[in-house]
């Protein structure tokens, strides 16, 4: 066995699988390193309140490290861009979110758009009565609340003044804007001409707080690590494999050149 695994061709098969493994060693790692994702930052950075435009631009995703900061704006309320926003919950009823687009002044990128989650209903109805309490779109206002991410869109059966999820890809539709920030902010303050609304019935305030701190685990990534890792103990199994039957084919050559060869005690007599 060890004469056939020094031949030259097989010498050469094990370098060539050798390279395999630790290419697959490698991709193995990568996965591992990707399945516990990257902590939220901690509140002691979230829950100091930022400028948007020094934290975050329109158009640019949103990382880890920018979701769930404390931001403050200025701009107007666009007008005519109420939506609601289906099953949203707060405690344990389910209710709407009520959202409209808010300009943002000095973004980088004119008529930029970001839409703010103004406070919770718990019907549609409620929504439509609380939106004579939304900020006048006339004049400037100031916006200081929790940035959020944006959600993915959800396909269904369309209902007029509603959106199934609160996705920037389908409001820049909904309200016609050019440019739109892919999140959005959960007002906790909302000042309009130099006075501070409150939420009035049957309007609720929505409250988010910041992440937990728990780094978490992707579990899907941990697999693929220990299958890479799989794929590069099968690449020395296979060399193995193609060595060992060589060498049975060697064995059974010999033999048959063996039952081959003339019996001499016959061919005396």
């Amino acid at each position: 066995m060890l004469k056939t695994a020094l031949k030259p061709r097989w010498i050469l098969a094990l370098v060539l699988a050798m390279a395999i493994a630790a290419l697959f060693v490698l991709l193995s790692q990568w996965q591992f390193s990707r399945s516990q994702e990257a902590a939220p930052p901690p509140p002691s950075t979230t829950e100091q309140v930022q400028p948007l435009t020094e934290v975050f631009q329109p158009g640019v995703p949103m990382t880890a490290g920018i979701a769930d900061q404390m931001v403050t704006m200025d701009g107007q309320f666009l007008p005519d861009t109420q939506v609601l926003v289906q099953t949203r919950l707060q405690g344990d009823r389910q209710g709407f979110w009520v959202v409209s687009a808010f300009e943002v002044a000095e973004s980088g990128n004119p008529n930029a758009v970001l839409p703010v989650v103004h406070g919770w209903v718990p019907d549609a109805a409620a929504g439509n009565d609380a939106g004579s309490h939304l900020p006048e779109p006339d004049g400037p206002a100031t916006v200081e609340g929790r940035l959020l991410p944006t959600e993915a869109p959800v396909v269904q059966r369309p209902v007029e003044g509603q959106v199934a999820s609160l996705s920037v890809a389908e409001l820049i539709n909904v309200w016609d804007v050019p440019s739109v920030y892919s999140g959005f902010v959960v007002a906790f303050q909302t000042t309009v001409g130099g006075e501070q609304l409150q939420v009035e019935a049957p309007m609720e305030p929505v409250r988010v707080g910041p992440q937990p701190q728990e780094t978490p685990i992707n579990w899907l990534n941990i697999f693929y690590a220990v299958e890479w890792f799989v794929f590069a103990g099968f690449a020395f199994f296979l060399w193995w494999r193609l060595v060992a039957d060589d060498h049975r084919r060697t064995l059974e050559d010999e033999q048959d050149l063996l039952n081959a060869a003339p019996n001499h005690d016959e061919v005396r007599t």
